[in-house]
């Protein structure tokens, strides 16, 4: 099963926990997974359109270090290490 690190500002979903274990082969059998155990990350982590559900265009995910390029296709190992990171943005023009 695969360690989803928690971003601080969803862990008000999953009772505090920095880190939970769970299973899934591929991106979306992980989301959907967390999202059966702690109802909510689903909607904070994905958006839909035409094309289905997908990672918001607002969020980095990356598997043992990798950004992921495949979307919710994206393999997930037993052991592999999933991280969710909101995107930065911002700046000036000097």
């Amino acid at each position: 099963m695969a360690i989803v690190a928690i971003p601080s500002l969803m862990r008000d979903l999953t009772q505090g926990k920095a880190e939970v274990v769970i299973q899934g082969s591929t991106l979306r059998e992980l989301v959907e997974n967390i999202e059966a155990q702690f109802p909510g990350v689903k909607d904070r982590l994905c958006h839909e359109d035409a094309n289905g559900v997908r990672i918001s265009p607002y969020i980095g995910v990356y598997v043992d270090g990798a950004l992921v390029e495949k979307g919710m296709r994206s393999p997930i190992g037993d052991s592999s290490e999933v991280h969710f990171l909101p995107a930065i943005s911002g700046g000036s023009e000097s």
